[in-house]
């Protein structure tokens, strides 16, 4: 009887282990499956590149540099000087916070940039000097706003003169975090003069 009882036992193992390969496979394709929506889905792709030019046609070229700014209530503008290819002082760079009328608190910031050799210009990162909703004419414009002009994390190119503007947003952050109020933004900016594009 021991020995009957034993074969048995082997037998149901043997069939288990069949069973417990396909419990095994089907786990494995589903898994597949869930990777391969996540990477084909919106929240998976990477965000735009917007490129636009300067209604400033020129060949002044810069001293190229790199930088992060970090942006905050209590820190909320910035000021850098540029300087042209032969290291002279050329441009005015400056982000300055934007919020409702009349309040304290911070809900966008804009990037501007200034020639000291032609200031009549408030800021040349635009595509042109007249107001519009074109998404190349807000590029300046760091806005969260999910109906905004530009999404906040796009890799955003200026060419102004001889020389590109390459900035994007790496960091945002609201409080409360179901309010429109910044308390933190994070910006890189690149200076170059080469073209920061992918070649066709």
């Amino acid at each position: 009887m021991r020995g009957v009882a034993d074969k048995q036992l082997r037998e149901e193992r043997s069939e288990e282990l069949p069973r417990r390969e396909l419990v095994w496979m089907k786990r494995i394709g589903v898994s597949i499956c869930v990777l391969a929506f996540l990477s084909a889905s919106p929240l998976a792709q990477q965000e735009p590149t917007i490129y636009a030019e300067s209604f400033r046609k020129g060949e002044t070229t810069v001293t190229e540099d790199k930088f992060d700014v970090k942006l905050t209530p209590h820190d909320s503008t910035y000021r850098e000087l540029i300087k042209d290819s032969a290291g002279n002082n050329r441009y005015e760079f400056t982000i300055t916070p934007k919020g409702p009328e009349g309040d304290t608190k911070i809900t966008s910031w804009r990037a501007s940039l200034r020639d000291l050799h032609h200031t009549i210009y408030s800021n040349i990162l635009v595509a042109d000097q007249s107001s519009s909703a074109d998404p190349k004419n807000n590029l300046s414009w760091l806005n969260p706003d999910p109906f905004g002009a530009v999404p906040i994390h796009a890799r955003r190119i200026v060419k102004v003169d001889g020389f590109y503007v390459v900035f994007r947003v790496k960091e945002v952050h609201f409080t409360p975090l179901d309010s429109p109020y910044l308390d933190t933004m994070v910006v890189s900016f690149d200076f170059t003069n080469s073209d920061p594009r992918p070649r066709p």
